[in-house]
């Protein structure tokens, strides 16, 4: 063994002894513990550092080319090509014990049968090389495979179509030499793309996601037309991705996957039922687990029903929000992850780090090539044939086997004279004729005299040819021959292999919004302190161990601040809550008296972002500044103060009021304006303001189907108090949400728009039990719970919904009243306003083909009637969808 790692460079003994004398070990070498290894003359000796070099760059070489990096050609790792052509020379179309297939690999692949075993598993958990039987574990639970003597497996046809041709193969002694094995197998489909791979090696690492199959068909034909493409990742484990950082696979960028979550109908259940990719159901349940005893959520308890499909219910507690659970699973779980990859592959012996769309268009123009070479080695074969078949005609046409008849010296004089008599038809071929040929033809010619047909053997030449310019036409034509192999692929196995995970864009959660408040903060105000540990102490709110806090002293200092069990921010504290970032609703009022004896200011302003733990000051600055007067308002409410002076002569109003409503809203650093020069007494409030902030703008964000309030998407409308926001969706159900940015709506919106009572709807659909056309018209009804506004079947459903004053419907017929021209109804004369539960009124009694609204009519109204256009149906216009 100490052979295999000999260095070139011996040293001679002084060499070693005057290193050993500099690591002060001279005594051990005149004592003779390294007498034998110094003064031995067969032995070699070598520097240990050059040792380490050579040896551990020989490690990593190894790890990364022949372990842990897969090839671009074929997108295998060694140990899985080794697997598949063994599963190759034993395949005889039947299933194989995976134990055998092991052992069948351990002829080409040098490492134990538990790696082996393993890659075998990974390869048919995959579903596209290896078809399998039996317990092969389960990639959503975790649960491992059967062992393998218990489990069998056997290449798939897709696998015996693309991966395999020992004509176009390059091959290889195997680690021992006993067998040969390829270099890489001859893949003719982006087969690194659509498994993905994960695979650590010395100094580096692999990580490229897995693709859907029939996109990267589509993307290397689009590749081949010259087209622009765009590939992302889809998961066999479903979900949600968020691809804009996806920096097309390189190093640097990221995706985020998300699990499905729905709400129960009851809302106090949350139902998971896809996950991220590289997750498990139990290691999902269990951060969910640890999230609820952390305090981050507020659940009841978690039941796993997975069996085929992920099925994880979530049950919560009583007066909890599923919307802001969902978002808090997102922020504290494993229901979102992010993954980094990492496009690492092997290219000519060497690793490379290529982007996902560089890889498929090499791997695309390796099948090409793949392609063009099976061409020409089936045109090869047909020129072979036609030759031959030619000859044979010829031989027996032209009577030339009756040289063997003839009375030669010996059996070299009948070939040489056969050959000779081919040379008046040697124009007729093309390629001269050799020995090899003449053998061929002599090779029992009395058997094949009798049964040679002379038609037969024409059929068989013109259909060589026919076949010969079909493959010469495909040469010419390679890529447009590439792109139907392509497509012949998709059309095969395509199906069922559709995109699993729905890509989209991801909003930002905050954790600090979505987290319970499992904490609460006290106060000290005298000696100035603040925490959640002081339970003594004054009790201030609810919070999160993630909130951060605002404090204001009586000197007009404040600062923002982490929350802690116990911190101290300054003594004689006069306000004390929690900061929410980016907040311009909450309206700080203050009065306060600039320096010991200066003037009385009054300012109104908000805190919206500052610098934690950094100390600011609300009032000028000046030394002895004081806060006479203090409130905060969540909704920029403005109270009126009754404000009493100290007497002084001359000074006839002893009381005045301040109306902070007259105060204009400014930023935190404003001095504020002056309210008087004169010494206050007492200070008392005289009546509680209202809001004096506008209602707030949202938005609908269709991306992602949330609320905002940044102006992203389309705007629903200005919302205030208890306003609320009507959701109808394409299944013919509806429900009211308040305005919360945190709800969460579903892909099945047909519209949303801000809810008027007074705004009747007219909705056509059709009776799935009846078989009839109905339209109705109705006004919606505030319900936190989906109501169904059209028949309860199975099978009816909604066509259209309208909110027009006097909508129109234009109905066409089909069967034997097809030749029957269109009609058009007026709906507000058709049928009256009714409850939202009504079934409303059938169309018509003929064969209804289309039913749909059109231009609405435009009715005017009475003279002597007052026209108000001031109404809130132009606030709430309705954000209108593809019903599909």
């Amino acid at each position: 063994m100490a052979d295999d790692f000999e260095l070139d460079e011996p040293i001679d003994e002084t060499e070693i002894t005057e290193e050993l004398e500099n690591d002060n070990v001279t005594d051990e070498v005149s004592s003779g513990r390294f007498t034998k290894l110094i003064e031995a003359d067969d032995t070699k000796k070598h520097l240990l550092s050059g040792m380490y070099k050579d040896w551990y760059l020989d490690y990593a070489s190894y790890v990364i080319l022949e372990r842990a990096v897969p090839h671009i050609h074929d997108g295998l790792k060694p140990v899985q090509r080794r697997i598949l052509h063994a599963m190759k020379k034993m395949d005889d179309g039947r299933f194989n014990k995976v134990a055998n297939i092991i052992g069948s690999t351990m002829q080409y692949h040098p490492h134990g049968d538990a790696s082996i075993g393993d890659a075998l598993v990974q390869l048919g958990q995959k579903d596209l090389l290896i078809e399998t039987q039996g317990n092969w574990g389960n990639i959503l639970t975790g649960d491992n495979a059967a062992a393998s003597r218990y489990i069998e497996a056997r290449l798939s046809k897709f696998a015996h179509d693309v991966a395999f041709n020992n004509k176009i193969t390059e091959w290889m002694p195997s680690y021992d030499g006993r067998n040969n094995e390829p270099v890489t197998l001859p893949m003719k489909f982006p087969l690194l793309l659509s498994q993905g791979v994960d695979g650590i090696a010395v100094g580096l690492a692999s990580k490229i996601l897995p693709h859907n199959f029939n996109e990267l068909i589509d993307a290397s034909i689009e590749y081949l037309q010259g087209k622009d493409f765009e590939l992302y990742p889809d998961f066999p484990t479903s979900g949600y991705i968020d691809c804009s950082r996806y920096n097309d696979g390189i190093r640097g960028g990221a995706v985020k996957i998300r699990a499905r979550i729905i709400k129960g109908e009851d809302f106090k259940t949350l139902v998971i039922t896809n996950i991220p990719f590289g997750k498990t159901t139990s290691g999902i349940i269990e951060s969910i687990l640890k999230a609820n005893e952390r305090g981050r959520i507020k659940i009841k308890k978690v039941d796993d029903n997975t069996s085929k499909n992920v099925e994880i219910v979530i049950h919560l507690v009583n007066d909890t929000s599923p919307d802001k659970t969902i978002d808090a699973l997102y922020a504290f779980t494993d229901c979102e992850i992010s993954i980094s990859p990492n496009s690492c592959v092997i290219v000519d012996k060497m690793p490379m780090f290529l982007g996902v769309t560089e890889i498929l268009k090499r791997c695309t123009d390796s099948t090409k090539n793949l392609l063009k070479r099976e061409l020409e080695i089936r045109m090869n074969e047909l020129l072979e044939d036609w030759h031959y078949s030619s000859l044979e005609k010829i031989f027996f046409e032209q009577r030339i086997y009756r040289e063997l008849e003839k009375d030669t010296k010996t059996w070299e004089d009948q070939l040489d004279a056969i050959e000779l008599s081919f040379t008046p038809y040697q124009n007729k071929l093309k390629r001269t004729i050799t020995r090899e040929d003449v053998l061929k033809l002599t090779d029992k010619p009395v058997r094949r005299i009798s049964k040679f047909d002379i038609k037969k053997a024409d059929e068989h030449i013109k259909n060589i040819e026919f076949e010969v310019d079909e493959v010469q036409n495909n040469l010419d034509n390679l890529i447009d021959y590439a792109i139907t192999y392509f497509k012949q692929i998709k059309k095969k196995y395509g199906k069922g292999r559709e995109r699993k995970t729905e890509i989209m864009n991801f909003d930002v959660i905050q954790a600090s919004q979505v987290v319970v408040a499992n904490e609460k903060l006290y106060v000290n105000r005298a000696e100035g302190f603040v925490g959640t540990g002081l339970k003594k102490d004054e009790y201030v709110c609810e919070c999160s161990d993630v909130d951060d806090i605002i404090v204001f002293l009586k000197n007009g200092k404040y600062i923002i601040t982490k929350v802690a069990e116990k911190t101290f921010v300054g003594k004689d504290i006069i306000h004390a809550g929690i900061f929410k970032r980016n907040d311009d609703r909450t309206i700080y009022n203050a009065v306060y008296r600039d320096g010991k004896n200066g003037a009385i200011m009054m300012k109104r302003f908000a805190v919206t972002s500052i610098t934690r733990d950094r100390e600011y000051d609300l009032t000028r600055g000046t030394v002895h500044s004081q806060i006479l007067y203090f409130s905060a308002n969540a909704n920029g409410e403005a109270e009126i103060l009754k404000i009493y002076f100290k007497p002084r002569p001359r000074l006839k109003n002893l009381i005045t009021e301040l109306d902070f409503s007259t105060l204009a809203i400014k930023g935190r650093q404003s001095i504020g304006n002056i309210f008087t020069k004169y010494a206050i007494h007492k200070i008392v409030l005289k009546e509680k303001g209202e809001s004096t902030l506008s209602g707030r703008q949202i938005w609908f964000d269709e991306s992602i189907n949330r609320l905002n309030a940044e102006g992203r998407g389309i705007l629903i409308g200005e919302f205030a108090g208890d306003d609320k926001i009507l959701v109808i969706t394409n299944q013919g159900t509806y429900f009211t949400t308040n305005f919360d940015l945190s709800n969460r709506y579903d892909e099945s919106i047909l519209s949303i728009e801000k809810y008027n009572p007074d705004t009747v709807f007219a909705a056509t659909y059709f009776d799935g039990e009846q078989k009839y056309f109905y339209v109705k018209r109705f006004k919606f009804e505030i319900s936190n719970a989906p109501q169904r506004f059209i028949d309860e079947n199975q099978q009816s459903y909604l066509i259209e919904i309208s909110h027009d004053e006097y909508p129109q419907i234009e109905i066409t017929f089909k069967g034997k009243h097809a030749k029957r021209p269109a009609e058009f109804i007026d709906v507000e004369q058709f049928i009256g306003t009714k409850s939202f539960r009504a079934k409303g009124k059938r169309i018509s009694t003929f064969d209804v083909d289309t039913v749909k609204f059109i231009e609405p009519f435009e009715k005017n109204p009475p003279k002597d009637e007052t026209i108000n256009n001031k109404t809130e149906i132009d606030d709430s216009k309705a954000i209108q969808m593809s019903l599909l």
